[in-house]
């Protein structure tokens, strides 16, 4: 084994006397150097643009959310209440009414989802952070907060008194809708802000107070329609979660931000998965120039390989030193390209050298798994070629070269 790595590492880091295979070799190593890179750098691209599609959840979403089990609302009391401000770990709750609407503004109406939020949601998140335009709605009115998409559909400025925003909600049990006036519940808000976060929340919802949602949807005192969490810091999620579950049985389900959010996880992860993929076929291709540069060095050393055969080299000796050299090869290249494509990603990070806006740079992070996934991709595909090529060389092939 240790000749084998000897005469493999002479054979790699040596010239040959045939120019052509020098020039094989070089292109072999420069391709898996460039697809190395390429792909940590993809990589680092995919876990910055997740980072950045994810940020505003922090915002907008709560550490754990409590959803019915059963129906659109629950009964919340005042024992409830206390329980859940009794378990530790828990350091502060908001209570949520959701339910669709229909917006009318100055002859125009939109569907859209109205969140009726308490005094406590703007400690529970940073939603009123995301304001644009305008500020936050006042506790005790029917103000609103809506999002960028609606107000640019329905034409909705900030604190216009002189066309008021309506808000219809359908009566429970009403039957056949026969009139607007018998068939809804309404009130006229006011617009006191515009928030901006991503396009799938600035074209849904519109925020309240939670009297207004209650009174909108005829709900009594204690029926909201979640209750969303913030823990402490150093809290313990899971712990919190089985403690939830012993308190409150099976009323509720628990949802995390992973959770809430999941079809934007799944979708960024298989997006990832599909780049991951095109990148490895890549890597595969420029493989096969490794695997052409080590038939070619066969085949220049074919005398080389003749006399240590007759020194009593074994076949499979033989096999295993461009078996190594392949190996190094790819290892040493692929080594190259991580540390190339590493150097590239903190200057766009310090430098910001490709921006997505004038004013955004394209978001990268570096990731330690990053490092492993391609350092273990280029590795197994370069023992494969190496393994591909070495059993080029037979018995035959190193016995009829002294004929």
């Amino acid at each position: 084994m240790n000749v084998s790595l000897y005469i493999a590492k002479r054979y790699l880091f040596s010239k040959s006397s045939n120019n052509a295979i020098n020039i094989m070799t070089l292109i072999a190593a420069s391709g898996i150097v460039i697809a190395s890179a390429a792909l940590f750098i993809v990589l680092s691209g995919f876990a910055g643009l997740k980072d950045f599609s994810l940020q505003f959840t922090s915002y907008v979403d709560p550490d754990l959310k409590l959803l019915p089990a059963k129906g659109k609302s629950f009964q919340f009391t005042e024992q409830d209440s206390l329980e859940l401000s009794t378990i530790e770990g828990v350091a502060l709750f908001s209570e949520i009414i959701e339910e669709h609407v229909i917006l009318e503004f100055d002859n125009k109406r939109k569907l859209a989802t109205l969140k009726g939020v308490d005094e406590h949601y703007t400690q529970v998140t940073h939603m009123d952070s995301m304001v644009a335009y305008g500020f936050w709605f006042e506790k005790g009115t029917d103000q609103v907060v809506c999002g960028w998409g609606i107000s640019s559909s329905l034409s909705l400025g900030v604190l216009d008194y002189a066309k008021q925003l309506k808000i219809y909600v359908p009566k429970p049990g009403t039957g056949q809708i026969t009139s607007v006036k018998g068939a809804f519940n309404s009130i006229n808000a006011v617009n006191t802000g515009v928030f901006q976060i991503n396009e799938d929340l600035d074209n849904t919802y519109v925020y309240s107070n939670l009297e207004t949602a209650k009174f909108l949807l005829n709900y009594n005192d204690n029926q909201v329609s979640s209750i969303e969490v913030k823990l402490h810091p150093n809290a313990n999620e899971a712990q919190i979660r089985q403690v939830l579950n012993d308190t409150f049985g099976d009323r509720f389900i628990i949802k995390n931000r992973t959770e809430l959010n999941d079809s934007l996880n799944k979708m960024l992860n298989s997006e990832n998965l599909f780049v991951y993929l095109v990148f490895t076929l890549v890597i595969a291709i420029a493989l096969f120039n490794v695997i052409g540069s080590l038939i070619m060095m066969i085949l220049d050393k074919k005398e080389s390989l003749h006399t240590l055969f007759n020194l009593g080299t074994p076949t499979n000796a033989i096999k295993r030193i461009f078996f190594l050299q392949g190996s190094l090869m790819t290892v040493l290249a692929g080594i190259t390209g991580i540390v190339i494509g590493f150097i590239l990603v903190v200057l766009q990070q310090q430098f910001s050298l490709v921006m997505i806006t004038p004013s955004l740079p394209y978001p990268v992070v570096i990731q330690p798994i990053n490092f492993v996934v391609v350092f273990v991709t280029v590795g197994l595909l370069g023992v494969v070629a190496s393994k591909i090529a070495s059993r080029r060389i037979s018995k035959a092939l190193v016995r009829q070269t002294g004929n």
